[in-house]
């Protein structure tokens, strides 16, 4: 336990393809806290086992006994790096504890190998979404996704869809505080075991109900 004079480190992990920017609106105590973002690395090769990246990627948490507070990919990722570290609480936000968890479709995506069709340079020319934006609200939608969606590395892509699909976590860790949007069309709520559920949201409630993901943290560690 932190003493009364130590902050407590709290480790970002961001989504597949999101940067560290999708947490800029989650406010923590600064007298208790302290801040950390993790950054995604490029896998070495095409198939890296999860176990050999997730190992890399811990080489990030410089403090003992962190919060990891992990969004979609991100919250696989947390608690995989778990697995070798001590870690004090694990948050995820619209994410999946285990494989019981993933909706139907993504399973058949997995077994009939169609992830292979996914168009991963999508993401590396979202910024020509611009080009075609029409009205304010389109407009707006291109600037978040230029913003938030800025990792379009495509073997990184590649590797993270594969790497989700292929995750095998057959029972949920104990002790996840699992928050989750009701309206989330990737992880649908149905399949999510004991969430506490954000009422309308999507999947990108980190962004859209900060305020209300904040009050949860706070209220949660």
């Amino acid at each position: 336990m932190a003493s009364k004079n130590q902050k407590i480190p709290v480790y970002f992990i961001p989504g597949l393809a999101a940067g560290k920017e999708i947490f800029d609106f989650i406010r923590l105590p600064e007298q208790k806290y302290t801040k950390h973002y993790m950054e995604w690395l490029p896998p070495k090769f095409r198939k890296e086992k999860l176990e050999d990246y997730v190992l890399r990627m811990s080489k990030q948490i410089n403090h003992e006994n962190p919060i990891l507070i992990g969004v979609s990919f991100g919250g696989i990722i947390a608690q995989e790096i778990a697995k070798i570290i001590p870690v004090r609480k694990i948050i995820l936000i619209s994410s999946v504890k285990d494989r019981s968890e993933f909706p139907k479709r993504l399973r058949w995506i997995k077994a009939l190998k169609l992830y292979r069709l996914f168009p991963a340079r999508a993401f590396q020319n979202i910024h020509n979404f611009n080009r075609f934006a029409f009205g304010k609200t389109l407009s707006r939608k291109a600037v978040l996704y230029n913003k938030y969606l800025n990792v379009r590395d495509e073997k990184y892509l590649r590797w993270a869809i594969y790497s989700v699909l292929s995750w095998n976590q057959k029972e949920a860790m104990p002790g996840i505080i699992h928050i989750h949007g009701s309206n989330d069309p990737i992880f649908p709520i149905k399949y999510i075991e004991n969430p506490i559920v954000i009422k309308g949201g999507n999947h990108a409630i980190i962004l859209t109900k900060a305020k209300q993901i904040s009050h949860i943290i706070n209220k949660s560690i």
